[in-house]
């Protein structure tokens, strides 16, 4: 089920341009079984309009989250690369907020424990916060401690009243996934000591727009951030932003550091307020023409396949991640144009990617299967997956489709 919204989530105001219209599309995350009934699929609009006074991107129709986010198909664990992001930050923000045995590290949409289990490792009590109970239960098995729930501020209270307030709220790259982002945000804003800092990550706006990444937007995706938006938002539950950080993820991020109480703010804070607003993203002319810079992506890669396939070329793609999705029903490929999709993940293999309906392998099978092009799917990993495939003796051709088709 989807329903519509025709007012901003965040701040109540009428909706102005739309960014990007995708048309409709099946969810991004949600892999069928071999034996589906791929004709009843569900299917739901895509389309991201601009708020016309807080200036949030974010989806005009909005389907269950509860739905999507119970039984999960993504582990972080599964990417080296993200791993490591993982522990650099760890490193970092023990030493800069000075965490040790009395402190409190609390994750929300923890994952799999891919992040809190580096505080463990180091002795510093941590607790995770997730709604996916079949991703939780991995967690603990690691001997992260989790507690399954969607954070509200009920919930915060609930789990503060057992465990404490803490000293640093992590919150990476789960903004984008909240349909309710005011409670979600009132319940940061509850998790957080007196003086605790909220460390937010998410991927910056004015790299979706400048690079094209329409493939990022999808049903569990229900907002796309600016430092602008993400001001205004946390202002009206008592949080200031203090710092800011460009980080290279997800084809450029921002770690976004709040708190309720007053500190100064950071030259790199204030150097990115100026870059977005000499960019206009206060106003509605910087999210107008994305949607025929998108159609010139596609058009882009539908000429390659098909002169791939005039050729004789075999065809297939790896990473059954999201964005892929977007971009492969978009592109309206079907299982006819690609021998299969390889990826990692155990729990996606053997199933079928949402929409597309195309099988997703390991990775040794795929390769049995004597492909000459491989098109990476989840691209701000490509450096990685080429490695791997090299590594497993893969000599084709290795390409990216966003912003345009490129050889690796």
């Amino acid at each position: 089920m989807a329903d519509a919204v025709t007012r901003c989530r965040a701040c109540d105001a009428p909706f102005g341009p739309v960014l990007c219209d995708l048309g409709t599309m099946a969810v991004a995350n949600s892999y069928l079984p071999p034996n589906a009934d791929r004709a009843n699929e569900p299917r739901f609009p895509l389309r991201t309009v601009v708020c016309s006074t807080c200036r949030m991107v974010q989806l005009d129709h909005v389907v269950d989250a509860s739905a999507i986010f119970s039984d999960y198909a993504y582990f972080s664990s599964a990417s080296a690369s993200w791993l490591g992001h993982a522990r650099a930050f760890c490193d970092t923000m023990t030493a800069r907020l000075g965490l040790g045995p009395e402190s409190l590290v609390i994750e929300v949409a923890s994952n799999d424990g891919y992040l809190l289990k580096n505080f463990v490792a180091t002795g510093i009590p941590c607790l995770g916060i997730e709604p996916a109970a079949n991703v939780a239960e991995v967690a603990r098995a690691a001997d992260v401690p989790t507690e399954v729930a969607f954070l509200t501020p009920e919930t915060a209270g609930q789990l503060t009243a057992r465990h404490g307030r803490a000293d640093l709220v992590v919150a990476n790259n789960v903004l984008a996934h909240v349909p309710d982002i005011n409670g979600f945000v009132a319940g940061l804003a509850l998790l957080l000591a007196p003086e605790g800092v909220l460390s937010v990550e998410v991927p910056h706006l004015l790299n979706l727009v400048d690079q094209v990444q329409f493939d990022t937007i999808y049903h569990e995706h229900y907002g796309y951030w600016s430092l602008l938006a993400v001001e205004r938002l946390f202002a009206r539950h008592g949080l200031q932003v203090f710092d800011v950080e460009a980080l290279p993820t997800h084809g450029g991020s921002l770690r976004i550091l709040a708190s309720a109480t007053v500190r100064p703010a950071s030259p790199a804070l204030l150097a990115l307020r100026a870059e977005e607003a000499a960019r206009g993203l206060d106003s509605d002319d910087f999210y107008r023409g994305f949607n025929a810079r998108v159609r010139k992506v596609l058009q882009g890669f539908q000429a390659w396949l098909a002169a791939k396939t005039d050729m004789g070329r075999k065809v297939a793609a790896y990473g059954a991640a999201a964005k892929g999705n977007t971009f492969l029903n978009a592109a309206r490929v079907r299982p006819k144009d690609l021998l299969a999709v390889a990826d990692l993940s155990a729990a996606k293999q053997g199933r079928l990617l949402p929409g597309s309906h195309i099988p997703v392998i390991a990775p040794h099978e795929l390769l049995a299967m004597g492909p000459d092009e491989i098109l990476i799917l989840p691209w701000n990993i490509a450096p990685e997956i080429v490695g791997q495939l090299r590594s497993a003796g893969f000599a084709g051709g290795l390409w990216t489709a966003v912003p345009e088709m490129r050889r690796l």
